[in-house]
């Protein structure tokens, strides 16, 4: 995860998948946390089917997949914490009121591991 840095995450747009690349603002182990703007298709989408997936891909081809559920985060602190560390982030929206910021954290279901061309996954336990 820490060497392909941008996943693509795949939502539902009714019954068609979209699929996109992303840059989290933030990760701790497998929780995924991703800023967005209120007024995209992303966010419409998320909010009627919140199942989600990420797909890392690094440059040896070896893959993780998250599989899991996008929670709106709402707690201040961690607003806060993620906006003091991003500075794209606060340069892009000004301030942490700006009421288009809308962040999501991916609670992981499952995880899984591919090596390079290995053709199989492997089940990543999750704590």
């Amino acid at each position: 995860m820490v060497r392909a840095k941008f996943p693509m995450l795949a939502t539902m747009d009714g019954n068609q998948p979209r699929l996109r690349p992303v840059s989290p603002v933030r990760t701790d182990g497998f929780i995924v946390f991703i800023a967005n703007l209120r007024d995209s298709g992303k966010t419409t989408e998320i909010a009627a089917n919140p199942q989600v997936e990420l797909a890392y891909l690094d440059e040896r081809h070896d893959q993780v997949r998250i599989t899991g559920t996008a929670e709106v985060v709402s707690d201040a602190a961690t607003l806060e914490q993620i906006w003091n560390a991003n500075p794209l982030l606060r340069s892009y929206l000004g301030s942490i009121g700006n009421t288009q910021l809308v962040v999501y954290r991916i609670v992981p279901t499952r995880v899984r591991f591919m090596r390079e061309w290995a053709l199989e996954y492997f089940e990543v336990l999750l704590a």
